[in-house]
């Protein structure tokens, strides 16, 4: 099979997410400071990375010496710096939407699934690595014999796994070889690769080419392919899979049909995830 796809077109993005109806609260239920401080932190977006004072409040629409109150809290709590001109968010801002995004990761991945799973009338899932395995966050099925037994919450060896070599391979290579080295290699088929210098070989080769192909290295006479999820910052936050039977799974099949329909997915998503 060759290592990529060329002239794969992406579509727009076309499903918009449903908003929520705004609560109109009374004023004794209002905490004005908090949602100041809220606006401050939405100023800053791409391209507005270090910004003053007087920027934050045109952005925010606060005057400036609420402005000022909120950036230097933000500081003092260590979710912003300063150099007495420029503000700028730390990673520790991140904290507040990581319990979000964990839970909500497989709700925004779940309808794009969907359509990729009948658009191949094949079964597909989405799983985040957690050290040594992988673990499943959403799953489109098709009823397949194969893999019936999957579902949110199964894990599986990442070593041996397509899922997995794709999560692997976006982590430095020092972090990944750590983790093939403290896995449990079993031979699970006379195909699957159990050294740690073949794994690694295979993990560069995944990191190269972008997605991952297993031939009957976890089951007998299955096969899958994987490709990283990213969002729009372009960090990898979880990866999807295509699991099919070595008759529905040809390499021209997968060439042309099943890994340009994944690459528009992966596409898609990197345009919605946080």
């Amino acid at each position: 099979m060759a290592s990529g796809v060329a002239g794969v077109s992406v579509k727009d993005v076309t499903a918009e997410a449903t908003q929520p109806a705004t609560r109109v609260l009374r004023d004794v239920d209002r905490m004005g400071g908090f949602a100041k401080g809220l606006m401050v932190i939405e100023a800053f977006g791409q391209g507005r990375n270090r910004l003053t004072i007087a920027e934050v409040a045109r952005l925010s629409g606060l005057d400036r010496a609420s402005a000022r109150r909120c950036l230097l809290t933000l500081v003092e709590r260590r979710y912003a710096t300063t150099d007495d001109r420029y503000f700028e968010l730390t990673p520790q801002i991140l904290k507040l939407g990581h319990s979000y995004l964990a839970a909500s990761l497989p709700k925004l991945i779940r309808p794009s699934l969907d359509h990729l799973a009948d658009r191949l009338r094949e079964s597909c899932s989405a799983a985040v690595l957690d050290g040594t395995e992988v673990v499943y966050i959403a799953r489109a099925s098709h009823h397949r014999i194969m893999g019936v037994g999957l579902h949110p919450g199964s894990r599986l060896p990442a070593y041996c796994t397509s899922l997995g070599r794709v999560l692997l391979a976006a982590l430095p290579k020092p972090q990944a070889k750590q983790l093939v080295e403290a896995s449990d290699r079993q031979a699970l088929t006379e195909r699957t690769l159990t050294s740690v210098k073949a794994l690694m070989t295979e993990i560069d080769r995944v990191r190269e080419q972008g997605y991952s192909f297993i031939d009957q290295e976890l089951e007998s006479n299955s096969r899958s392919v994987a490709v990283p999820v990213r969002n729009f910052a372009g960090d990898t936050v979880a990866a999807v899979t295509v699991g099919l039977h070595v008759s529905r799974a040809t390499p021209e099949r997968v060439e042309n049909e099943i890994l340009p329909a994944m690459l528009e997915m992966q596409a898609q998503l990197a345009e919605i995830l946080p």
